[in-house]
């Protein structure tokens, strides 16, 4: 019996989703659409705070489309699922907070995939880099966030030459927020989420919804937008028991007990 390719883990308010497709945990049309299943399902449940993802093995994190699936008749125009390929690139809606931690090979579609997330671990041994130039074919999704994210000259270095780059130097431009040693990267990353998941859901979705939604907004714009009650999370936010649980723990001096509502 074949192994799924996505293990799941509910660890509290945390899911874990871990990349299990042996041997280097390439993505096909099938893997992309459960992963689209696993972010839906991560999305609608209340219950659920904070996703961490990350990969099987220690050699590779992901190394993007799988090459061998395409050259047995999978479309690169196929049918990839809810949220796009990997199941998150195109998620709609997703409001909670999701944190890569790559534990390996980060390359194509591969960083494509850990830039949807929200925060970027990396073990001391990952190397990224986007090589479709050396096939003739394009980064689409990464031509579009990785100048947003990185130095432009940078981004283009990387998109232009299908250059490698350490975790060192990944670090040094933004890429990645946190290094560890390998054998210290999910205790490292499972302290994050826990951070996260112990936060206020709801200022998260609010958070998340205004950073998407002012990406491409000049400031006053957004700011409009927000003081005419048009981003539903920051109204949800804003007339919750948390945001009143919020004032009246700050004055009791004691920690809040968000609630979600």
């Amino acid at each position: 019996m074949t192994e799924p390719p996505i293990r799941t883990t509910r660890r509290g308010r945390v899911l874990e989703v871990t990349l299990d497709r042996p041997k280097a945990n390439a993505i096909d049309l099938a893997t992309s659409r459960v992963m689209g299943d696993v972010f839906t399902e991560f999305r609608d449940d209340p219950d659920l705070r904070v996703a961490l993802v990350t990969a099987a093995g220690e050699k590779f994190f992901c190394p993007g489309w799988d090459l061998k699936a395409a050259a047995e008749g999978d479309a690169v125009d196929g049918d990839y699922g809810a949220g796009g390929f990997g199941g998150l690139q195109e998620l709609r809606g997703l409001n909670k907070p999701v944190i890569m931690a790559v534990n390996g090979i980060c390359c194509g579609g591969g960083l494509e995939l850990a830039l949807s997330g929200d925060i970027i671990l990396a073990a001391d041994h990952a190397i990224f880099a986007l090589p479709e130039i050396r096939s003739g074919t394009v980064a689409d999704a990464a031509s579009v966030r990785l100048p947003k994210r990185i130095p432009y000259h940078v981004a283009m270095e990387m998109l232009l030459t299908g250059r490698w780059i350490d975790a060192g130097e990944a670090a040094r431009w933004g890429l990645v927020n946190q290094v560890h040693p390998k054998g210290d990267l999910m205790e490292k990353a499972r302290e994050m989420a826990d951070l996260l998941a112990a936060g206020p859901p709801l200022v998260h979705a609010a958070i998340k919804e205004i950073v998407r939604e002012a990406e491409d907004m000049k400031f006053q714009d957004a700011m409009n937008r927000i003081t005419k009650s048009q981003f539903a999370t920051v109204e949800r936010l804003y007339r919750s028991e948390d945001q009143i649980e919020g004032a009246r723990a700050f004055a009791e001096k004691r920690d809040p007990v968000w609630k979600g509502r």
